[in-house]
């Protein structure tokens, strides 16, 4: 019976990392598509922009579709030691916002 529920038990978790890998996967095809159509600015581009505006070492990246529009997410922690998050539009490559945390 334990044997049983252990099987169980892996290949439920087997199944979600799967799943997870796929929604992964499926995620960074969506992104190269879109930077293939000029919908979203490359890291190679945004980067250089994000590091002439805001001083300091970025600790993330993330980016989002929101509402039909591509959004960069950094973690910035700046020469001061604090954390800034900075929202970029990804079409544009302009600075939306900076949060300090």
């Amino acid at each position: 019976m334990r044997i049983t529920a252990l099987a169980m038990l892996i290949s439920t978790a087997a199944s979600a990392a799967t799943d997870a890998r796929e929604d992964d996967l499926e995620r960074r095809d969506a992104m190269r598509r879109a930077v293939e159509a000029g919908d979203v600015l490359p890291l190679s581009q945004i980067l250089p922009r994000l590091r002439g505006r805001i001083a300091g070492d970025v600790t993330g990246i993330d980016i989002e579709r929101q509402r039909g529009r591509w959004r960069y997410e950094f973690r910035v922690i700046g020469r001061d030691g604090r954390m800034r998050e900075v929202y970029i539009d990804a079409r544009s490559g302009e600075i939306e916002r900076v949060e300090e945390k």
